[in-house]
């Protein structure tokens, strides 16, 4: 009944914006029309400018409550497969590979991003860590951390392989009393049930290793490792009850169900794969051209070749090779900051194997914030992500669903229908996924539409990522994200073009469009709207209600995602505020790109101890700004312009409360002073809570 409410709200929302918006065009256009008959040109092109501008902002507006329509009639239609059901399906589900890509990652970090996928409740799976460090680097740091990574699959392999070899053994010991017909199925209750237990006792183990220092690791320690062992225990305890049960309700299907659950809770071959010692294989530095490496070489054996010029990886026959990668009908992809909880691979595959689900490529779960973060900068950024997530659940109601890359489940034969090949200094490499751009899943997403495959959000939180927790990390990441969807729109446009023209087609162009040139177009429009002096005869009180439902829907969920509500509100408008030269300066570099041809460097996240230093042309950009819209607001509050001066003086507070509480007056002067190199990272500051994952 609840989301039956927040539908009714949301139509509610989208009546006033509707009504208020074509009131405040409506007025506009009669302006114009009477400066038109006027000849007056420079006005009616002011009218013009100041028509596009709101246009696009209560574009987006629309677009962010027609989401939430959506998502929220999803969640009403959906029903999650039963867990009997899944196990189930587990007995003969298709074979796994996890591909963890990885760029100078604490081990810390890699390994609870491994751990949450070898203990995925998914049997024949295959945990691969993409190592994409300098095979040789020169700081000894450096080494150290390259050499614990490579440590880490040997090491939890044989952490795994213990109780994977004990109930691997129950299992056979099972199937022999059932083929010799000496099963006593209340018997078998409780040797199950003291399985269960023994499996519970494992997850504890894992438990007391947990070293508790930020609140990811207490959030990996409550839902990868606690929430297994609660379920393991009450298994436990629902087979001790059927003992109690006069007439035994303990049949033997149910029982191999169980030993086949616990046989393959811990089963998992886990492995590492480094491109870069290789000399025939990309070393593109970017996680697109990793994760194309290892696909190229899956189903296939090889061989090493020590040559002059360094180490080579060739093809060979499977009785000679050295070498061997196993093909799977399916890969999932997980970045190694994020985490999976543990059903994510069961009721992904479980759902694109349902029959008339043959052409979905990628089904997800877009990733959510890791809860709880104690720093400003991180909750605030971490509420813009769990937005995302909402947004993104809608675009699967509108067929409108984007790849999202810090985890997805991929159907192989869906990139072998997009690969392409592509020239490499030693020969030519496949390209499952795109790298021409530093959204490579979102260019992606539009090759595998154009060849009629489709994409799935599936509607639960199942997957969960690190936010950065300062500026300078935050600038990078956001910076990256705006950085190419400019770039995608002729991709798209084409594809627009050829396909065939109906509704679905019309609501799907909606989304594809908006989401490219979103972060290029609503900062750009936010910007011009605060500097350029409009007249004042275009101030209308129209304006203020096409925005006002959008800003009540997001302070609304805000509060049902369990954040601050109204007060998370302002700081997630402020720190947009603060991205606008982050977003327009990506815009930017994708337009670089088309006009020069060459590639923007692809830049990592920094995940590193103490702060990371952001370039002082934005430090000074946002201080300009911010003054700029303080004297901006004093002047129109001098000619009488109190609705122009009201919105400068609001957006200018914001944007000085943002530098304090996002950045810091004193980190900014530093930033700023600093005479190296921008983006500079500080070991020196080590605070507690950047121990874990950024």
């Amino acid at each position: 009944m609840a989301i039956r409410h927040e539908i009714l709200a949301t139509w509610i929302a989208l009546t006033v914006t509707g009504i208020a918006s074509i009131l405040f065009f409506v007025q506009q256009f009669e302006l114009a029309e009477v400066e038109l008959f006027l000849h007056h040109p420079q006005i009616v092109a002011e009218i013009g400018l100041y028509l596009l501008l709101v246009g696009f902002l209560v574009y987006g507006n629309f677009g962010y409550q027609l989401a939430r329509l959506g998502y929220l009639k999803r969640l009403v239609r959906h029903r999650p497969a039963p867990l009997t059901e899944l196990r189930k399906y587990a007995l003969s589900a298709p074979a796994l590979t996890i591909l963890v890509p990885s760029y100078r990652e604490e081990p810390h970090v890699i390994r609870q991003t491994l751990l949450s996928a070898a203990l995925q409740q998914y049997p024949n799976k295959h945990v691969v860590l993409l190592l994409d460090d300098p095979p040789q680097p020169r700081r000894v740091n450096d080494r150290e951390t390259l050499h614990a990574a490579r440590r880490l699959t040997v090491e939890l392999q044989h952490l795994l392989d213990e109780p994977a070899h004990y109930f691997a053994q129950a299992y056979l010991e099972f199937q022999e009393r059932q083929h010799q017909s000496a099963l006593n199925a209340l018997d078998e209750c409780i040797r199950l049930a003291k399985l269960y237990e023994k499996a519970a006792e494992f997850f504890m183990r894992l438990e007391s290793e947990c070293c508790l220092t930020t609140h990811t690791d207490v959030w990996f320690a409550e839902r990868i490792l606690k929430d297994p062992r609660r379920a393991l225990y009450q298994r436990a305890d629902e087979l001790r009850q059927l003992k109690n049960n006069v007439e035994g309700t303990c049949d033997v299907h149910e029982l191999h169900l169980g030993y086949c659950h616990l046989s393959s809770l811990f089963e998992v071959k886990l492995t590492v794969f480094e491109r870069k010692r290789y000399r025939n294989l990309s070393h593109e530095p970017n996680k697109a051209m990793n994760l194309n490496g290892y696909l190229g070489l899956m189903g296939k054996h090889f061989i090493e070749v020590e040559r002059p010029d360094g180490l080579y990886l060739e093809e060979h026959d499977i009785r000679t090779s050295t070498l061997s990668i196993p093909n799977s009908p399916y890969v999932i992809t997980l970045d190694a900051d994020s985490l999976l909880l543990p059903d994510y691979a069961l009721r992904l595959i479980y759902h694109i194997e349902r029959p008339g689900n043959e052409r979905i490529a990628v089904v997800q779960t877009p990733y959510s914030a890791i809860p709880n973060a104690p720093s400003a900068m991180e909750r605030t950024a971490g509420a813009t992500t769990d937005i995302q997530y909402l947004i993104h659940q809608g675009f699967t109601y509108f067929s409108a669903t984007f790849w999202v890359g810090a985890n997805a489940l991929l159907r192989k034969a869906a990139l072998d229908d997009i690969v392409v090949m592509k020239q490499n200094g030693a020969g030519q490499v496949p390209c499952y996924i795109q790298d021409g751009t530093v959204i490579e899943d979102t260019e992606s997403t539009v090759d595998l539409i154009t060849r009629r495959w489709q994409l799935f959000n599936y509607p639960a939180r199942l997957a969960y990522s690190a936010t950065p927790d300062d500026f300078g990390s935050l600038l990078i990441q956001r910076g990256r994200w705006a950085n190419g969807g400019l770039l995608i729109v002729p991709k798209l446009l084409r594809y627009l073009r050829a396909a065939p023209k109906n509704g679905r087609i019309c609501q799907e162009a909606f989304y594809r469009f908006h989401y490219l040139t979103s972060l290029a177009g609503a900062p750009l429009s936010v910007l011009l709207l605060m500097l350029v002096p409009f007249s004042s005869s275009l101030a209308s009180v129209w304006l203020p209600l096409t925005a006002l439902p959008y800003f009540v829907l997001y302070g609304r969920d805000l509060s049902l995602m369990g954040y601050h509500g109204w007060r998370d509100l302002y700081r997630v408008y402020a720190l947009n505020l603060l991205l606008i030269p982050i977003h327009l300066s990506g815009a930017f570099k994708s337009l670089k790109q088309k006009l020069t041809g060459r590639k923007t460097p692809f830049q990592r996240t920094p995940k590193v101890y103490g702060r990371t230093r952001a370039p002082r042309l934005y430090i000074a950009f946002e201080y300009a700004l911010a003054l700029l819209l303080i004297a901006l607001a004093m002047l129109d509050g001098v000619r009488g312009r109190w609705f122009a001066s009201s919105f400068a003086i609001l957006n200018g507070g914001l944007l000085l409360y943002a530098i304090h509480r996002f950045i810091g007056f004193r980190e900014s002067l530093d930033d700023f002073t600093f005479r190296g190199q921008a983006a500079v990272t500080l070991s020196s500051t080590v605070h507690p809570r950047r121990l874990g994952r950024q």
